[in-house]
């Protein structure tokens, strides 16, 4: 019985995570000094509370949800979710390396660790990913026209996620310091 309870819970927890994320994507804005297709949004912090508390498929399961509700509700241009592909691939290259530094070091040293290493993971993870599958997709699938790659991916989305990381580490900083009982608590639970 408390098993069923706490799958019942765990879900319901999911489901509630992705609606929050789903609507932080809703609220982006770009950074002026960066390519105006990438935009900075806080919905990597509803994945990366589930995957810290109930475990990485859980995150997991969140990022996933949220962009396929974002893809249903915006809609991709050729029906190719290429941007809803590479922000999923983005969330989980960030909660990833946190979930696993933050349970082996479970303090606010141990998140700012994992949080400044999923930044690193998340920068250069997508700037290999963007060059060898997510810009050519644009390029094949939206019709986007001649760039230079290199300097794309070195100038707008290496920076770019680095700045994205660093922002997501203070918020989720000050979160924690808030809801530092309550995610303890979860932990437990879930016995992660």
């Amino acid at each position: 019985m408390k098993n069923q309870k706490l799958k019942l819970r765990s879900f319901v927890t999911i489901a509630m995570l992705s609606s929050i994320s789903f609507i932080l994507m809703l609220l982006n804005f770009p950074l002026p000094w960066f390519p105006v297709f990438l935009q900075i949004d806080f919905s990597d912090v509803p994945p990366l509370i589930a995957a810290i508390t109930m475990g990485p498929v859980a995150g997991i399961l969140v990022e996933l949800f949220k962009n396929i509700l974002d893809w249903i509700f915006s809609g991709a241009p050729t029906g190719v979710p290429v941007g809803h592909m590479a922000n999923f691939m983005t969330g989980v290259l960030f909660i990833l390396p946190v979930y696993y530094i933050y349970k082996k070091f479970p303090t606010l040293k141990g998140l700012v660790v994992g949080l400044s290493v999923g930044t690193v993971v998340m920068s250069l993870g997508m700037s290999l990913l963007n060059y060898v599958a997510f810009l050519p997709m644009y390029t094949y699938f939206l019709g986007w026209g001649s760039f230079d790659m290199k300097e794309t991916i070195v100038l707008g989305i290496l920076p770019f996620n680095i700045v994205k990381g660093i922002m997501l580490l203070f918020i989720v900083v000050v979160l924690f310091r808030t809801m530092r009982v309550w995610i303890e608590n979860q932990r437990a639970q879930y016995l992660l």
